[in-house]
């Protein structure tokens, strides 16, 4: 039954308010996402690439582990953390993330012979600029947790819009008015979308604040009665011991799970904490793998070793969260799908503030005038 009377006006001026106190931050999620969705193809295009032959992705075991981290070492000094992405396709190079005190960008070796072909600045991408302003508002942990709260207020405002669009008769729900004036047909075209789209961008909009603040795993893991998984404590060795080479590293872990793929080996600065080796297995949804090892850098031990499937319920959702948010789940279809999710977005702050503004226009007019906006 649709509202009427006090109730809807009280959900009305709900509804008002929460979009235009923080509507703002959500078309700045939804512009952001919707243009990464667009750049990734072209980031990817951007990055040197090797000359084909090489027959496929170079195997995990032959790349040039050690001797990148040598060299970036070299260049970025003992203070900078690390993160290896091996070649996903046959023409690509062995992709190093690196974050440090001085610097902090992408660093492109060849897969076979190790050279350093090229180092991109953060700040030199407008990928980068992007998905800063996209995943943190520029802000660090603050962003996030802005964006967290936005998140909540758009599960509001999804409620407040079904609610105050609950038709008495279905076809009028879906009804949009192509012959009356320009403001009108905003109005129904705002409310018929958010009606139709709305649990399609709550998925997006939810799902991407899940992955921007780790607080809300963590609640998650508290509210089913489990203890978050801590990565291994780092026993200290003398000094002389040498570290164990990179590559020795990864192929223990490796042998964990022989049949795994490499997503990521995370090198941290210091030796306080482990080498993580980020593994995908058969049969993990998450595209870049969720399976742990963690080793000792020095000892080469290995001090854990974390299944997908037996991480706390927080982290574990991460394997359905990522590709749900990204559109790597569903292939081409999803994609288009969370693009098309990021510009209806938009399109309802635009739409939304657009109204308001007319609204106030015309509420100086008499009873008679049509307003079109409520």
């Amino acid at each position: 039954m649709p509202l009427q009377g006090r109730p809807r006006r009280l959900w009305l001026v709900a509804h008002r308010w929460l979009g235009l106190s923080l509507g703002a931050v959500l078309l700045v999620s939804a512009v952001t996402g919707t243009l990464l969705a667009a750049l990734r193809p072209l980031e990817h295009a951007r990055a040197p690439a090797v000359q084909p032959g090489l027959g496929g992705p170079v195997a995990a075991s032959a790349l040039p582990w050690q001797a990148a981290l040598d060299e970036l070492r070299r260049l970025h000094g003992p203070h900078a953390s690390f993160t290896f992405r091996p070649p996903r396709q046959s023409d690509e190079t062995l992709w190093v993330f690196v974050r440090g005190p001085r610097w902090n960008g992408t660093a492109y070796f060849h897969p076979t012979q190790g050279r350093l072909l090229a180092q991109i600045g953060e700040r030199e991408r407008l990928f980068g600029q992007l998905f800063e302003l996209h995943s943190e508002l520029w802000s660090g942990d603050t962003g996030k947790g802005v964006l967290s709260v936005a998140a909540l207020a758009y599960l509001l405002l999804t409620v407040s819009g079904l609610l105050l669009w609950w038709p008495a008769r279905w076809h009028q729900g879906v009804r949009i008015k192509w012959s009356a004036g320009g403001t009108r047909r905003l109005f129904d075209l705002h409310r018929v979308v958010g009606a139709a789209a709305g649990l399609l961008v709550l998925v997006c909009v939810a799902s991407g604040a899940y992955m921007a603040w780790r607080p809300l795993s963590q609640w998650v893991t508290r509210a089913a009665g489990a203890s978050t998984l801590a990565p291994p404590a780092v026993l200290r060795v003398s000094p002389q011991v040498p570290p164990v080479p990179l590559d020795v590293l990864v192929t223990r872990g490796l042998a964990q799970w022989p049949q795994a793929r490499v997503g990521y080996a995370q090198v941290p600065a210091g030796e306080e904490r482990p080498v993580r080796l980020r593994l995908r297995l058969a049969d993990d949804p998450h595209p870049n793998g969720l399976s742990s090892v963690w080793l000792h850098p020095r000892t080469g031990e290995v001090l854990a070793s974390h299944r997908w499937t037996a991480l706390d319920p927080g982290a574990r959702a991460y394997a359905v969260v990522y590709p749900l948010h990204t559109g790597e789940w569903g292939g081409p279809l999803h994609r288009v799908a969370v693009g098309a999710a990021g510009v209806v977005l938009a399109g309802y702050g635009i739409t939304g503030v657009w109204l308001w503004w007319r609204r106030r226009r015309t509420s100086a007019r008499p009873r008679g005038a049509v307003v079109g906006s409520s």
